[in-house]
């Protein structure tokens, strides 16, 4: 029986990559370069490698090479799942996948080290531009929908939804709320702790972004990590936390966390498949993406490992937690891919929360 892929075991799973310990079985297949000295990206792959994928079960040999990978910590469990898959088959092609948030992701992607960036936002002009002066492009592809997740302690009885308005209050810069007691009449006095991803994540840009404004800043005085099991095992263990990270982690740890629904001036709506893929669940939905570096898309192991990432992403996303953006849009990703289409297709403000229906065509 194949194991359900879970945040959990694909990111325990993530590790036996870059480990690489004295086991000759990574993900249940042979590594035998894996102490092979990093050859910055370059890859060596065979003459007569093709796209077609193998048979369910049969191994590629042929193809070889290493793909550099790094970025979000929210995305990273959907590209190991994918790792995971496409290696039982192209054995020869090694992919550690980094987890150093979407802001390093995409300073390492822009300066030319990586090959792939994962990215729980799109790219900033400044990365872009930064990217442009060291002679890297990019394509870029959307993967899936997420709907960043406010989570409280299990024993938080009061807290059963949050407004827009509150959420600011209590994150932006200068503020002095450290009691429940302060958020809303009738909550209880109870000292309220942060916690949440560091400045480096794209969770992080796009919370603040949403929640304090485009021109706003987070308060500092809170629990930081990139790493989301720490912000989940803070949260479970202070009766008065309060938290913030992507939904697959809540998902994961739904038994430890108590999730608080976002009330924009319509209602209280708490994530789930259907509201963050209905566009309800407003205004913390957001879009996930890869980034493919220019310098790396004409490889063959590039090109096969996107082609198996786009053709395979609509169930591994489900299997992970996340949520799959429609067919047409995984067309159209698969189509910018294939015809090397550069750039981002946000370019202005308006673009910012525009479906990827209406983007990607």
């Amino acid at each position: 029986m194949v194991e359900k892929m879970t945040v959990g075991n694909v990111l325990k799973t993530k590790k036996l990559w870059t480990i690489c310990a004295a086991s000759t079985l990574v993900l249940g297949i042979g590594l035998a370069g894996c102490g092979a000295p990093d050859n910055g990206g370059a890859a060596s792959t065979d003459a007569n490698a093709t796209s077609a994928v193998p048979e369910t079960g049969a191994v590629n040999a042929d193809l070889k090479g290493k793909i550099s990978v790094d970025g979000s910590s929210t995305v990273a469990p959907i590209t190991s799942a994918v790792v995971e898959k496409f290696t039982g088959t192209y054995s020869g092609v090694q992919i550690p996948v980094g987890t150093s948030g979407t802001g390093g992701g995409m300073k390492k992607f822009g300066s030319g080290q990586l090959d792939i960036a994962d990215a729980s936002r799109p790219i900033k002009d400044k990365e872009a531009a930064a990217a442009k002066s060291k002679g890297v492009d990019f394509i870029e592809l959307p993967i899936a929908y997420d709907g960043l997740s406010v989570v409280v302690n299990k024993k938080n009885t009061w807290a059963k939804s949050l407004t827009v308005a509150e959420l600011k209050a209590i994150w932006q810069n200068g503020s002095k709320i450290n009691n429940w007691s302060q958020v809303r009449k009738g909550f209880p006095s109870k000292p309220l702790k942060l916690y949440g991803p560091g400045t480096s994540s794209g969770t992080f840009d796009y919370f603040v972004e949403e929640i304090i404004g485009k021109e706003g800043k987070s308060r500092a005085d809170y629990t930081a990590s990139e790493d989301d099991n720490t912000l989940v095992e803070g949260v479970s263990r202070d009766e008065g936390a309060l938290g913030y990270f992507g939904f697959a982690y809540y998902e994961e740890n739904e038994e430890k966390l108590n999730l608080v629904g976002i009330d924009d001036g319509k209602g209280a709506v708490k994530p789930t498949q259907e509201t963050i893929l209905s566009g309800s669940y407003k205004p913390l939905s957001r879009p996930l993406f890869i980034y493919v570096s220019s310098k790396a898309a004409d490889r063959p192991e590039i090109q096969e490992f996107v082609k198996f990432y786009l053709a395979n992403a609509k169930d591994l996303v489900k299997e992970v937690g996340y949520v799959p953006v429609p067919d047409g849009v995984y067309a159209a990703a698969a189509k910018r891919f294939e015809a090397k289409t550069f750039g981002t297709v946000y370019k202005d403000k308006a673009a910012h929360g525009t479906p990827l229906e209406q983007l990607f065509k």
